[in-house]
């Protein structure tokens, strides 16, 4: 057990498996009591009891306004008033500006972009008194593009503009809620295991031996870093955009 969200609440979407699983698995070690969001109520209650009496399930549409709203009535309630949200739930599709239909664009848009807002709107009425920390995950398609991800890359660059808008206006209004976003590129977990193989396999891989070549990181890898932004060891760090991509930008994403 470590300390370095000791006192902290904090809201985990997504968090039945994959990033938000490790998320919620290293932020309760850390201290803090977590509130696990996600549509999979089987699994993300197992992840809960995994942890114990400082967690706390909620099946949560994050595209629902009055989903949102019972998920802070319900930390308020259980732990008191949230000092950390991570928006980690989001859909992955293939679409190419020349094939994918405005009925993906329209579900990936609603779930992706419109369910961040709606979670950092009640996460900034909640935590203006307080203070607190608000962790986006974004892609690097929102900064460099991923051509077969059309909708994906511009759901995630709403993300990204969304986030500094945040940090400007809590900075402008004298809050104390920092908003900063983290931008992966592959990532090995259930929703990305149809389009670059198996989970486990490449896990099993990483686990033993690091390819420098890579894109592909462990769940826990990208954990490490959304506690940092967390935690007050981050204090001064706001609107800001981190890449956990092996240099993979730099190199070009495609």
């Amino acid at each position: 057990m470590g300390d370095r969200l000791k006192g902290k609440i904090a809201i985990i979407t997504g968090a039945a498996s994959g990033v938000g699983k490790a998320d919620a698995l290293l932020f309760a070690a850390q201290g803090a009591r977590v509130v696990l969001t996600d549509l999979n109520e089987e699994a993300g209650r197992e992840v809960a009891a995994q942890i114990g009496d400082a967690a706390l399930f909620v099946r949560h549409d994050i595209a629902s306004e009055t989903g949102w709203n019972d998920v802070f009535g319900a930390t308020q309630k259980h732990f008191g008033t949230p000092n950390v949200l991570v928006n980690n739930a989001a859909i992955l599709q293939l679409g190419s500006i020349e094939d994918a239909t405005l009925e993906q664009w329209q579900r990936i848009m609603r779930i992706n972009a419109e369910g961040y807002f709606l979670g950092c709107q009640a996460a900034v009425r909640a935590m203006k008194d307080t203070g607190g920390a608000i962790v986006n995950m974004s892609s690097v398609a929102a900064l460099g593009g991923l051509g077969m991800f059309c909708a994906y890359s511009a759901s995630k660059g709403a993300v990204t503009a969304l986030t500094r808008a945040i940090a400007a206006h809590c900075k402008t209004q004298g809050y104390k809620v920092r908003a900063n976003t983290i931008h992966p590129d592959g990532i090995l977990t259930p929703m990305t295991e149809p389009f670059f193989g198996s989970a486990e396999a490449g896990r099993a891989q990483l686990t033993e031996s690091v390819d420098p070549a890579s894109r592909m990181c462990l769940p826990e890898d990208i954990a490490q870093l959304v506690l940092f932004l967390a935690s007050d060891e981050s204090r001064f760090i706001n609107g800001s955009e981190y890449r956990i991509d092996n240099a993979q930008m730099i190199m070009g994403v495609a």
